[in-house]
């Protein structure tokens, strides 16, 4: 039997919030969140420590916070400082252990087994890499320590953040005492929709699922949930018993199966063809400039749209299969035009959604009798080092300049949100 390993997760606390706090220290006794000052119906992003102590919540409206916090201060979003803080965070993870696997933007997992011997004890190590993302970054970590990735996670959620120093570590031999105490809301992945069925199965606690037979949880569930969920009942089992044998990988790319970007649309500025088309050709523009820049060919073009008008609302989702695969831009725009003109039934947009799958290399061309492929490739790649060097704003279609367009928009955000 192998020895059990020793995983990190750490978690940087009031991410976003934090790092505005560090580059500003004229805020540093002052209430702090992450969102747009301007937009009062806009989300907070983030919020200090001193900010949610007055009420403030991630997720709610500006507007409300304010009403909350008159003296918060809000600041516009950083996406991508924020992505450079993070990278740079791994940089320092990656000093003890090269097993660093990031899990969202502001938490990542490390396997530091083999690196115990020589560097100290979990919790030394937890201690120096608290002290030296702070001074690095001004960002305070919280760190779970446990046996499985799924133990680290839930030692971090529901013990590391509350305590003073933001370090705990829950060991297998402690999980009946620690962990299974717990209500079952506070499991790994267990939302209010699933806490609700624990609840009228007379599951109250994650012990009441670690304590059963595995046989006679899967039962329970198929009486409760009235289809197969077996697969469900394992994983739940397994969470409530810290069984997760999945390892750290540093790499979290695996091979690519489909290629996409998507847009959220205000129905009442997308009524019109002519409109929609702007957008459609954006959304495919940056699909086969993502394609080209993983090295890939798409054989499969798919658009998806929602449609509403306020009373009738639709969804559809439709495919073409290309006569070969490309990533040409006119080609796969030709493709989705067809689609969707084939299939929207004229009412307001309010989403619109692009993706290449049957994905290969792009290596190897086919040619045509009647186009010169090779030279629109070539033209395609030097559009796209332009814009890999001055941003992707730099070279744009016409039609995006038009009240239409959003590409000049996305441009300057990450993820929706301002660079």
């Amino acid at each position: 039997m192998s020895p059990e390993r020793t995983i990190f997760l750490i978690d940087g606390q009031s991410f976003y919030a934090s790092i505005e706090k560090a580059s500003r220290p004229e805020l540093g006794d002052k209430p702090v969140a992450v969102g747009d000052p301007e937009r009062k119906s806009g989300l907070i992003l983030a919020a200090c420590p001193i900010a949610k102590s007055k009420g403030v919540t991630t997720a709610e409206r500006v507007g409300q916070a304010l009403a909350k916090c008159p003296d918060l201060v809000v600041i516009r979003p950083r996406m991508q400082t924020y992505i450079a803080v993070s990278l740079f965070m791994t940089e320092i993870y990656e000093s003890v252990t090269d097993q660093v696997e990031p899990y969202s933007i502001d938490e990542q997992f490390l396997d530091v087994t083999g690196s115990m011997a020589c560097c100290g004890s979990a919790k030394e190590m937890a201690y120096r890499l608290q002290h030296q993302v702070l001074l690095s970054t001004g960002v305070r970590s919280r760190i779970g320590i446990g046996p499985t990735k799924i133990l680290a996670k839930m030692a971090t959620d529901n013990f590391a953040k509350k305590l003073p120093d933001g370090i705990f570590e829950l060991s297998s031999d402690k999980l009946e005492s620690d962990l299974w105490e717990l209500p079952v809301h506070q499991m790994f992945m267990v939302g209010s929709r699933m806490t609700r069925h624990f609840v009228r199965m007379g599951l109250h606690s994650i012990g009441d699922i670690a304590r059963l037979e595995l046989g006679d949880f899967k039962r329970r569930m198929r009486r409760e949930m009235r289809k197969q969920s077996d697969i469900q009942a394992e994983y739940y089992w397994q969470t409530a018993r810290g069984i997760d044998p999945s390892p750290v990988v540093a790499s979290i790319r695996g091979n690519l199966k489909s290629i996409s970007h998507g847009k959220t649309l205000r129905s009442s500025l997308y009524r019109k063809l002519e409109d929609i088309e702007v957008v459609l050709l954006e959304l495919v523009v940056e699909v086969c400039r993502r394609s080209r820049r993983h090295g890939y060919m798409g054989g499969v073009v798919s658009v998806g749209a929602g449609e509403t008008d306020g009373e009738r609302s639709r969804w559809f989702s439709r495919q073409m299969t290309l006569p070969q695969p490309s990533s040409l831009t006119h080609e796969i725009a030709a493709a989705a035009h067809k689609i969707f003109v084939g299939h929207w039934q004229g009412l307001p947009l309010s989403s619109l959604h692009v993706s290449l799958t049957q994905l290969s290399d792009d290596g190897v061309l086919q040619l045509t009798l009647f186009d010169d492929r090779p030279s629109a490739y070539r033209l395609e790649r030097a559009s796209d080092g332009i814009k890999d060097r001055y941003g992707s704003d730099a070279i744009m279609r016409a039609s995006s300049l038009l009240q239409a367009g959003v590409a000049r928009e996305r441009a300057e955000q990450i993820g929706g949100h301002y660079k």
